[in-house]
């Protein structure tokens, strides 16, 4: 099979659009989160999406087939809080290797079936990585600026059980993604390293951060190229931006990164700024009619969704891509 890094030469890639919007779809009830294994648990488990990768896999293979039916060449695990760490909340840090593990599986499972309908268009696995619900470099409390809710070896370690698992269970890439907090970030790529190291293994990894909001700044303060610049030591397949922001209002932070960068970049921001009911109302038209702005400039190599997307969002920014060249990758000065 090609490897990704020359398919991304020939042209831009798809990936697919969010987890969660499809969930609410199926509208499950606390039961059907919980499942015949889990039905004595005794915290309340609805909400914990990646548990239904236990308790619901047809539902989450579904979703995945819907978005390669709409033309992705990638999808992403449903391992967004599979973490210890983000586990903890529901008292599920045991399952946690399980969890990745058959999320992965059940992504290359539904990824083989389409690649071997079409070679021509290899379909890949991106292992989610979430960035927990704590933060390394910020004091969760206003009183006591020195606290931190947790530290970088308590990241690193559940990145690594997390990574783990998610390469066992066939993930082709790891996206470490929807970065607030850059040293988080760090954690997991420390994390993956170790575990390139340990297996003797190369694997490609994307990692996407988060703009929180108009100034421009991720969560901890950091502006798109210092971002960049805090991560470029990492060997990375591609760096971009999701979530938080609308196609629009991401515009000037992927022109900075592609500018910038020697590594393929990639945006899937959400289906507009959500209204106030905390909905999405970008229309698949609108959302496409804004990421074309995206390939005239010549921006990306990788394009999806985050919050709110469908694959009707996606058909629409498949069909588009078609007719546009990858961006040109950066050739770093002295090289």
């Amino acid at each position: 099979m090609k490897k990704i890094k020359d398919i991304l030469q020939e042209r831009i890639l798809v990936l697919d659009g969010a987890m969660g919007t499809m969930l609410q779809r199926y509208a499950f009830s606390e039961e059907d989160f919980r499942g015949e294994r889990f039905k004595d648990w005794p915290s309340s488990l609805k909400g914990n999406n990646d548990l239904l990768s236990l308790t619901q896999p047809e539902a989450i293979a579904e979703i995945h087939r819907q978005y390669f039916e709409a033309g992705a060449d990638i999808v992403e695990t449903n391992t967004f809080s599979g973490t210890t760490i983000a586990m903890a909340d529901y008292g599920m840090e045991e399952l946690v290797y399980e969890l990745n593990y058959e999320s992965a599986r059940i992504a290359k499972e539904v990824a083989d079936e389409f690649t071997k309908k079409e070679p021509n268009k290899p379909r890949f696995v991106a292992g989610s990585i979430g960035p927990t619900n704590k933060t390394a470099s910020m004091s969760p409390d206003v009183n006591d600026p020195g606290f931190r809710a947790i530290s970088f070896e308590e990241l690193r370690i559940a990145y690594k059980q997390q990574v783990e698992a998610l390469l066992d269970g066939g993930a082709d890439i790891l996206l470490v993604e929807t970065v607030f907090d850059t040293l988080n970030a760090k954690a997991a790529l420390f994390a993956i390293e170790e575990v390139k190291d340990e297996r003797n293994i190369e694997v490609p990894i994307m990692v996407s951060g988060t703009i929180t909001d108009a100034s421009g700044r991720t969560l901890s303060g950091q502006t798109a190229e210092a971002f960049l610049i805090s991560i470029s030591h990492i060997p990375l397949l591609s760096i971009g931006f999701n979530c938080a922001l609308g196609a629009k209002q991401l515009t000037p932070h992927l022109e900075v990164i592609s500018a910038k960068s020697e590594f393929f970049t990639s945006a899937h921001p959400n289906a507009g700024l959500p209204n106030a009911f905390g909905e999405y109302d970008e229309t698949p038209e609108q959302m496409a009619d804004q990421i074309k702005e995206y390939l005239e400039k010549g921006l990306v190599n990788i394009v999806g969704g985050c919050c709110g997307t469908t694959p009707e969002h996606i058909i629409a920014i498949a069909e588009l891509v078609k007719d546009y060249e990858p961006r040109k990758l950066v050739i770093p000065v002295g090289h």
